[in-house]
């Protein structure tokens, strides 16, 4: 099996490089921190003094580093990667990082015969140890298809994304979405504590209805956003959803708890009533941030 090299092997990297190397591929791998290779080491991979000498030693080289600076540094900096590579060289970056960066990186590697691909990870509820992994690769579809089979190493779900950068910014939105539920959920959860609610009972209520949230939007969401079809009948409106959230709002004021995310739900709710919008569904929302993006997210 084809060597691979790996730079970058902190709690993510660490463990995607072991499956690799537990797949079969002999590796090759690199990290400033000497102590950070020392498990990999103890499994037969051979440690790199550089990103540049990984690129020399093999032809496939993955990245997953904390941020654009450090990868801009491993792909580019002085003893980077583009000091190693050659005609064949694939390198894939497996970070968060910039859409930008990984294209700006493809155009330094193309004038030495290299590609660039961006592979981030989105990881599942069993863990990467499980390879329980959503790979959302992107670059050219040749060299997709020439570096999926080690991709599957790590993987249970691997993603062709299109064009380069374009997995990066499917993981932007999607840590975006991710973090801003997580403060959503904190406002409610605070909220429901200070009116005296078990925790316990109050999460297991919540946790049940927001099951039932997701696997709704599930359904709904290529029907009516994908269609632009907002004025579809309606289960539950704009105007009631705007009444319940006043009245948490309201709680919120008498119980002195600070609910900024409810706030700003409140008056997008309001503005899409003011729209004449307070009969239909609540994911005529979505047409809110349509209209100011000047985007329509359309599927035919």
């Amino acid at each position: 099996m084809e060597t691979i090299g790996f730079i970058g092997l902190g709690t993510v990297g660490g463990t995607v490089a072991a499956n690799i190397l537990g797949a079969g591929h002999p590796m090759v791998v690199y990290d400033i921190r000497a102590e950070a290779m020392a498990t990999l080491r103890a499994r037969g991979a051979q440690p790199a003094a550089s990103s540049a000498e990984v690129a020399r030693r093999c032809r496939i080289v993955f990245t997953s580093l904390p941020g654009p600076a450090e990868i801009e540094q491993a792909a580019l900096g002085s003893s980077g990667l583009v000091a190693g590579v050659g005609g064949g060289s694939l390198y894939v970056d497996l970070s968060s990082s910039d859409p930008e960066l990984i294209r700006r990186i493809a155009g330094e590697f193309r004038g030495r015969g290299a590609r660039a691909m961006d592979a981030p990870l989105i990881i599942g509820k069993n863990g990467l140890a499980q390879k329980s992994v959503q790979v959302l690769a992107s670059g050219s579809a040749a060299d997709f298809h020439e570096i999926k089979p080690v991709l599957d190493c790590f993987s249970e779900r691997v993603i062709y994304a299109g064009s380069l950068g374009n997995g990066t910014a499917i993981k932007l939105a999607h840590n975006l979405v991710r973090r801003g539920i997580g403060l959503a959920i904190g406002e409610g959860v605070v909220l429901g504590a200070k009116a005296g609610v078990d925790a316990e009972l109050l999460w297991d209520c919540m946790h049940w209805g927001l099951d039932a949230q997701l696997h709704q939007l599930r359904k709904n969401f290529p029907e009516i956003v994908f269609q632009g079809n907002y004025e579809a009948p309606a289960g539950f409106g704009i105007g009631l959803a705007r009444k319940d959230v006043g009245l948490a709002t309201e709680l919120g004021r008498r119980l002195s708890v600070p609910m900024p995310v409810a706030a700003l739900v409140e008056q997008a709710l309001i503005q899409a009533i003011n729209r004449g919008w307070g009969e239909q569904g609540t994911l005529s929302l979505f047409r809110l941030q349509e209209q100011s993006a000047g985007v329509a997210v359309r599927k035919p």
